[in-house]
């Protein structure tokens, strides 16, 4: 019982210690949001698994689209299922960076959602992304077939022979184009979800509960022996 109970008392205080981080990490995004766009940053700033330091950031990329690169990555939104549209942009000063552009529905294909590309030089303000290695919890990417279920830049560049890319993705929220496109279909860009479960709180009060409980319980077998 004194080990359940001790048990019990340090996973509260971890609660209360990731409480304390979650509310910080709430506070850190909700600022990047909302703050003037920036450059997108170097490469070593976002290698070596760095880009979740910078996920949320504001960012703004110019540069020309290479349409004919574009993948579709599954997606479930409050529009419905359907896909995100995955377009590379070749940025002024020569890196290529992955755009999520925006969702399109269900039974659009590449070609399709690659036909909606802007020609000429664009400029786009968004959030950025760390890459989504590998697929989802439940589905792995396959490149083979093109099936893609994760935002995998890495994976996506190598299927589509683009070459190296930003180890990041840009979710626009903006495009400016000096050519639109007059495609009747338009990724609908903006719909980033910037939610963080928080419950910590109750997490910790749970394991206080149980601490207590086993002090009770102790002092109920000490009582009887």
């Amino acid at each position: 019982m004194l080990t359940a109970m001790a048990l019990f008392a340090a996973l509260g205080v971890w609660q209360v210690q990731r409480l304390h981080w979650k509310h910080a990490l709430i506070a850190r995004v909700e600022a990047r949001v909302h703050a003037e766009p920036v450059e997108v940053p170097a490469g070593g700033a976002l290698s070596g698994g760095k880009a979740g330091d910078l996920e949320y950031l504001r960012v703004r990329a110019s540069g020309v689209y290479q349409g004919t690169a574009t993948a579709l990555v599954r997606a479930a939104t409050d529009l419905g299922t359907g896909y995100w549209t995955m377009t590379p942009l070749r940025m002024d000063d020569g890196r290529l960076v992955w755009i999520n552009r925006g969702f399109v529905p269900s039974g659009t294909t590449a070609a399709l959602a690659g036909a909606t590309t802007p020609g000429g030089r664009v400029t786009v303000t968004g959030l950025l992304r760390r890459s989504e290695p590998k697929g989802s919890v439940l589905q792995s990417n396959r490149p083979q077939d093109d099936r893609w279920y994760s935002r995998d830049v890495d994976g996506m560049a190598a299927a589509r022979k683009v070459g190296a890319v930003v180890p990041a993705f840009v979710d626009a929220q903006v495009e400016k184009a000096s050519s639109p496109s007059s495609a009747a279909l338009r990724p609908v860009p903006g719909l980033t979800q910037i939610h963080f479960p928080d419950n910590h709180l109750m997490y910790a009060l749970t394991w206080f509960t149980l601490a207590l409980l086993s002090m009770v319980g102790l002092g109920y077998i000490w009582r009887r022996a």
